[in-house]
């Protein structure tokens, strides 16, 4: 049972997320009463006092009785399991609510206000700020709002103490904002401060420093004369001197104001407008307003971001000191006219407890939270010295205004807002020309500061900035001539004299100070073309969309700057597909490869201006070159991209005109697009309508995550839950798992509470929180089991964790670890991803790390789970190597562990545990690279080493094997080093790479001796046989196989002895004996069939090649379709891919050559990213002999100069044949 108690607004009690919150006064009054001594007994006399002050009523106690029994039934009617009554006891000391503090959001504000305190002495002012924020977001109104009080009680004292803390949390942040140099932000949030809070003299002194701060001194020291006889207020801020920033060699047009960028209008989404006129749009409908007291109203609520105002607080913001009659009731009547006016979104207006609030949804904008957006990530560019950015953002941010804020409002409330946002306006305006100077661009502004100095002649800033404008365009007496100027107007108007810093400026200008004058920058550098290579990693499950990914594959495959966009819903699989389908086409894209999140489904979509800043870094470009406008920078990306070879992914665009900037316009440049909307008015691109699946399809999807047993028990229901998910993948996904990991639950269980269309989403909710101060707040109601799961689950490096996985991690059996993991899903901090497989998402996984990695969790603890978690996949994947490798005695000989390793029924389960961990296993064994786990990471790697070879987890597996190397390079073990030196030797292997494999083999076989391990000599001696064989040293490769041969057999590895058979048969047919060749493949299969391996295949293999040679066709078919079989069963694609060619040789040979191309083509396609361009050669070889006896001619010529390429770019004495066929062709 979850309980929530929230005190900061409108007291609200849940239970379960359900709304438990008494609506009479008195019963409020009591339920405030319990919650303020949460925890502890509260005697009838004390409950008298809150709920009637100190005159109860003569039958008090039975009232009493009464309003707890009310609370008790609402209680256990609203929570989940009926136990909500037990919430409330009675004994000897009283009544008592059985509620913690970490319950009550007052307790997580009090938490982070300390904390935030904390870190303010320590200097750490932006992580304060940050923390100040989130505790000031969790206040929704006045404390306890709707709640009857009275002085003296309880709840009247809890009510003043929130209320102070409050206050003090507004302190701190300003504290932080000036320690952090934001005086402007500071300034403008004082303004209000002031007003909300005028008898606290700490607001009117940070309201005095930030004016001096921002060159308001004159404001400042009347300010200063209101207050009672006190010190001056000090002005820590350093001296400013008018610094030589990093300059931008553009000219003004370069850095042109650039317009917002449009919204795009979402049917109902709503829009709100203060930065002039009040406004109210939905979609692109403009919605009436009304009366002015109706926008004063809009506005008063819309300011307060979310928070719930009080009938009395609306009155006071209207009418301020002198209120019509009937007031309160006038407020009703216009919250009842917003509530109309705002009917198709019922969702954004509340009203509770006799206040109201407006609450925007993601999808709403209000025009001040973009102003503030812009602000914030103008200030970072500017810190960062991104000067164009800071100039274009702070450019966009003052178009927001449409005239005067908040136009024709009346009200005390909207005049100070007016004030406020007016400050901010021109504290704006002064940063933009600040920057704009630092650029160089102090010809550009002398004109608009001028204006602005006469428009405002007491704001000193202006007039500094004006003066060093002049300065340097060489009008000295000018500058000198506008001070003089500005001091004549203080000294008669306001009698004082300016401030230091312009009268320091004053100074250096008529010194002739250079340090003044504006430098240009010196001659840079410009480094070589950058290769960008930006996309993700493809998914290792990635299914079906067959017919799409053709047809996405053969637009990337033609001309002309083709554009494709991928439109569908969320959760429809859009980006999987398009990364599927750039990763496959990245080789016709050698120039590099872009890709971006837009984040076009968000409230802040990402700025094309920004993408373009970050792609031409990408390229190498310096932040010194790149124009400081949209247009600018989207003509020097696409001069950039002219003539290059570049695919661009733009993930999740919100509109036409987001992309329209990013497209590189050029022929040999590829763009894929996803996003929710069809861009039908994008020209010239190639549309996709990305579909939900059909109900087969997800039925299908619905029953291997949940199990056929269950599914055809209940096939109705099935169908039942699968439409109402609407066969969205992603839906389907979370409901099979909450089902397939609750056994108690039946489909129809699951059908029935999908059925409720009003807590459907909630039923298939699995989303992350995207801000920090989210995370905290959920981590923080952990219990402390449940916290240190999470902490644990993020040191897990891989994209998702299995059940048994999580398990060995945390150190506690399945069934424990199921009902920890259960609990961490429910609080949205964890997800699931299918059966017994849990996920945490990007963001969360990076602070569930951090969590673990600060005090929290001592670090002999963290190396002491990681250390289990690697056990876990070492003994398992020996457990699956002994099923596949009977009489392999590589299991006996590896590093102890500590856990026994899952069973397996047969060897295909094992098999497919191991595809299915794949990711997770290499990316735990590429963090082992401690001592500690570097023995055990390179032993699970030599296990695993059949995932070098299937193309998927290639790249992954070579990853994490030369990490280690170079770790057991560093700790000079040669077991270890010789270990990873023989995976790495067989991973080149089988990608082509057969000198690198050879030299690697021989160092392992160096090593092998050194560290007396059979294994690695063995394994190195087979492997260079292997080499030695296809760089056509046939003899050197019959001496490495008998040494391997004899190594195997004193070994006693059976299964290794087979291999090198088989591998010398294969020298053997190179070197014509056949005969000999025929009687190895035989000694080969009869050891595997001895063992009952599952690597049978590979001697069925060696046999039908040998037989094939000797002339024994069918028999090698025979051998040959059995191996195949047995491959693709196993998923070994390198070999599927190799018996195909086999088989296509013996049909070529057999006068079959159609039979032999349709054979040759699929085994290019099985090779394709895997094998090596030598293997591809001797198939493109074959293929050319077939296609030339069907009569084509062309293709035949085509592959064997494919072929002839490839051969002499290795150097392989093959080329001579194919070069003779080419001539031959010709005559």
């Amino acid at each position: 049972m979850r309980v929530e108690a929230r005190l900061l607004g409108p007291l609200r009690f849940t239970i379960d997320g359900r709304d438990a919150t008494p609506t009479a006064p008195r019963q409020r009054a009591l339920l405030a009463a319990l919650l303020a001594y949460c925890g502890r007994p509260l005697s009838p006399r004390t409950l008298f006092a809150n709920v009637w002050s100190d005159v109860p009523p003569a039958k008090a106690d039975s009232l009493l009785q009464n309003y707890v029994y009310a609370l008790r039934k609402r209680m256990g009617r609203v929570a989940r399991d009926g136990d909500g009554h037990a919430l409330i006891t009675r004994d000897a000391g009283g009544y008592m609510l059985h509620v913690v503090g970490e319950d009550l959001d007052s307790h997580r504000f009090t938490t982070w206000l300390e904390q935030a305190g904390s870190l303010l002495s320590e200097g750490n002012h932006k992580q304060a700020d940050a923390l100040l924020h989130a505790a000031l977001a969790l206040w929704r109104g006045p404390a306890l709002s709707g709640v009857p009080s009275y002085p003296g009680s309880a709840v009247d004292a809890l009510r003043r103490r929130l209320e102070e803390q409050r206050a003090t949390a507004h302190t701190l942040r300003i504290d932080a904002a000036l320690s952090a140099g934001r005086d402007s932000w500071a300034a403008a949030e004082l303004r209000q401060l002031v007003h909300e809070y005028p008898d606290d003299e700490r607001f009117t002194r940070q309201f005095i420093t930030a004016l001096r701060r921002t060159g308001r001194s004159s404001e400042a020291d009347e300010l200063q004369r209101r207050l009672p006889s006190t010190p001056p207020v000090a002005v820590t801020r350093p001296q400013v001197t008018p610094a030589v920033s990093r300059p931008v060699p553009h000219r003004f047009s370069t850095w042109s104001t650039t317009a917002p960028r449009q919204r795009l209008a979402r049917e109902g989404s709503l829009y709100f407008s203060v930065l002039g006129p009040v406004r109210v749009r939905q979609g692109e409908r403009e919605l009436p307003v009304g009366s002015p007291q109706l926008r004063a109203m809009i506005a008063t609520l819309l300011l307060r971001h979310g928070r719930t105002v009080s009938a009395q607080e609306l009155v006071n913001a209207l009418w301020g000191e002198e209120p019509p009659s009937h007031a309160v009731a006038t407020v009703r009547t216009y919250a009842s006219r917003l509530r109309k006016m705002l009917s198709a979104r019922s969702d954004v207006w509340v009203s509770e407890f006799g206040g109201y609030a407006l609450q925007l949804g993601p999808d709403d904008e209000l025009d001040v939270d973009t102003l503030a957006k812009l602000t914030a990530t103008a200030e970072k560019a500017a810190a960062a010295g991104e000067l164009p950015l800071a100039h274009a953002l702070y450019a966009q941010a003052l178009d927001l205004w449409d005239g005067e804020a908040l136009g024709s409002v009346p009200g005390p409330e909207a005049e100070l807002q007016q004030t406020r946002l007016a400050e901010q306006r021109l504290s704006l305006l002064g940063q933009r020309l600040d920057i704009g100077l630092q650029a160089g661009l102090h010809a550009e502004s002398v004109s608009e500061l001028t204006t602005l100095t006469t428009e405002h002649p007491f704001r000193e800033r202006f007039v500094e900035l004006l003066m060093l404008a002049l300065y340097r365009c060489g009008r000295q007496a000018e500058a000198l001539a506008v001070y003089t100027d500005a001091r004549r107007r203080l000294i008669n108007e306001l009698g004082v004299e300016p401030r230091v810093e312009l009268a320091e400026l004053q100074q250096r200008i008529l010194n002739g100070d250079p340090s003044l004058n504006y430098v240009g920058p010196p001659p840079t550098y410009v480094p070589p073309p950058k290769r960008p290579s930006q996309l993700p990693a493809a998914v290792t499950d990635f299914t079906g969309r067959a017919p799409l990914v053709a047809e996405l594959g053969a637009q990337l495959g033609s001309r002309g700057g083709r554009v494709m966009a991928i439109a569908g819903m969320g959760g429809v699989g859009k980006t999987t597909l398009a990364v599927q389908v750039a990763r496959a086409a990245r080789q016709d894209f050698p120039d590099g490869q872009l890709y971006v999140d837009l984040q076009g489904t968000g409230s802040n979509p990402t700025d094309p201006a920004v993408v373009l800043g970050d792609f031409l870094l990408a390229f190498g470009v310096s932040w010194n070159s790149i124009p400081g406008n949209l247009d600018g920078r989207a003509a020097r990306y696409r001069s950039l991209l002219d003539g290059r070879r570049v695919l661009v992914l733009l993930d999740n665009a919100r509109d036409a005109a987001q992309v329209r900037h990013l497209l590189p316009g050029t022929p040999d440049c590829a763009t894929l697009i996803t996003s929710r909307v069809r861009m039908v008015d994008l020209a010239g691109a190639h549309l996709v309508d990305l579909d939900v699946m059909s109900p087969e399809e997800a039925l299908t999807l619905f029953t291997r995550i949940v199990g056929e047993e269950r599914v055809n028990a209940e096939r109705k229901a099935a169908m039942d839950v699968v439409a109402a998910c609407g066969f969205l993948p992603l839906a389907i996904r979370i409901a099979a798992s909450r089902l397939a990991s609750r056994r108690t639950w039946t489909v129809s269980i699951l059908a029935r509470k999908l059925s409720d269309q009003r807590r459907r989403l909630d039923e298939l909710q699995a989303g992350d929180q995207a801000v920090k101060a989210t995370f905290e707040l959920g981590y923080g109601q952990l219990e402390a089991e449940q916290a240190r799961a999470f902490r644990l689950l993020g040191l897990a490096d891989g994209p998702d964790i299995s059940l048994h996985a999580a398990a060995a991690l945390l150190d506690h059996d399945p069934e424990t670890t199921e009902t920890i993991l259960e609990t961490l899903v429910d609080t949205s901090l964890l997800e699931w991803v299918g059966p017994n497989r849990y996920r945490l998402a990007d963001l969360v996984h990076l602070f569930a790390r951090a969590c673990a990695e600060r005090d929290e969790q001592p670090p002999a603890e963290r190396d002491t789970a990681r250390l289990r978690l690697i056990d876990f996949y070492l003994a398992t994947t020996a457990c699956v190597y002994s099923l596949e490798r009977p009489g392999d005695p590589l299991p006996r000989h590896l590093t102890q562990t500590s856990h026994p390793g899952l069973p397996f029924d047969s060897a295909g389960a094992a098999v497919e545990w191991l595809s299915t961990e794949a990711n997770c296993l290499l990316s735990c064994a590429r963090q082992a690279t401690e001592p500690a786990r570097l023995r055990a990471g390179a032993d699970l790697l030599l296990l695993a080493r059949d995932l070098s070879e299937s193309g998927v987890f290639s790249f992954q597996y070579e990853r994490a094997a030369e990490a280690l190397l170079r770790a057991a390079q560093e700790t000079e073990d040669p077991r270890t080093e010789g270990r990873l030196l023989i995976a790495l030797a067989q991973a080149d292997n089988h990608a082509g790479r057969f000198d690198s494999s050879d030299v690697r083999a021989q160092r392992a076989w160096m090593l092998g001796i050194a560290a007396e391990d059979p294994t690695i000599r063995s394994y190195a001696a087979n492997l260079r046989g292997i080499t030695a064989g296809y760089l056509g040293r046939e003899e050197d490769a019959e001496g490495y196989l008998l040494k391997a041969i004899d190594a195997f057999r004193e070994y006693a590895d059976r299964p290794g002895e087979a291999s090198a058979l088989a591998n010398l048969s294969r020298s053997c047919l190179s070197l014509g004996n056949t005969t000999r060749a025929v009687e190895l493949a035989y000694q080969c299969l009869e050891i595997l069939q001895s063992l009952g391996s599952t690597l049978l295949a590979n001697g069925q293999y060696a046999l039908g090649r040998a037989l094939a040679a000797d002339g024994q066709s069918q028999a090698a078919m025979q051998q040959l379709t059995l191996a195949l079989a047995t491959f693709r069963a196993h998923r070994h694609r390198l070999w599927e891919g190799m018996t195909l060619f086999r088989m296509a040789e013996v049909h070529l040979g057999t006068d079959q050559p159609a039979e032999a191309a349709r054979l040759a083509e699929q085994a290019l396609g099985q090779l394709r990213g895997i094998g090596g361009d030598f293997r591809r050669a001797d198939i493109l070889t074959l293929l050319g002999h077939a296609l030339s006896a069907i009569g084509q001619a062309g293709r035949a010529h085509a592959c064997w100069e494919q072929s002839l390429a490839t051969y002499e770019e290795l150097g392989s004495p093959k080329a001579g044949a194919v070069r003779s066929l080419l001539r031959s062709w010709v005559v």
